[in-house]
């Protein structure tokens, strides 16, 4: 699969079936419910405040690929995105998708006033980190036993981002 073979847009109500089914194949997503994904589409990406989260996803011809979740927080004394999630289903991994993804995530959050990004992957997603530190993430802590089902420790990551990019 080529990058020309899918495409990443803002995700939809109609896509929540996929993205549930998805998130349920996917041992290393986070596992949220059918009511957080829809309030995040239904709330056009307006959260609590000066919080906004947007839904994102990417598709070929025959339906969803991955997809993945980007929030952030611009007030005076903070300018924060946040990569909540991503999840590419096991025979689309290392084709650029979640890459992409990613930068439709970061993108966004630029768009809307961040200046840098964080996340939290765990500790044993060798090829999520790899693909973290390729788009310039950088390890900056740990969490302890913070993932469960399966167990597993949280690597703490962020990204610097060009004030006014």
């Amino acid at each position: 699969m080529s990058v020309v073979d899918y495409r990443v847009r803002e995700g939809v109500a109609a896509d929540l079936v996929g993205v549930m089914r998805l998130e349920e194949e996917t041992a290393e997503a986070p596992h949220w419910a059918a009511a957080e994904y829809a309030a995040i589409v239904d709330s056009g990406g307006l959260a609590d405040g000066a919080v906004r989260r947007r839904l994102f996803v990417a598709e070929d011809e025959a339906g969803l690929l991955g997809f993945a979740v980007g929030k952030v927080l611009v007030s005076e004394v903070v300018n924060l995105g946040e990569l909540e999630s991503v999840a590419v289903g096991v025979s689309t991994r290392r084709s650029g998708v979640g890459r992409m993804l990613c930068e439709a995530v970061i993108r966004w959050c630029v768009e809307r006033g961040a200046t840098e990004m964080e996340l939290e992957v765990r500790s044993g997603s060798a090829g999520a980190i790899a693909l973290y530190r390729g788009l310039g993430f950088v390890a900056v802590g740990e969490r302890a036993g913070y993932y469960r089902d399966p167990d597993d420790d949280a690597l703490l990551m962020q990204l610097k981002l060009a004030e006014g990019a």
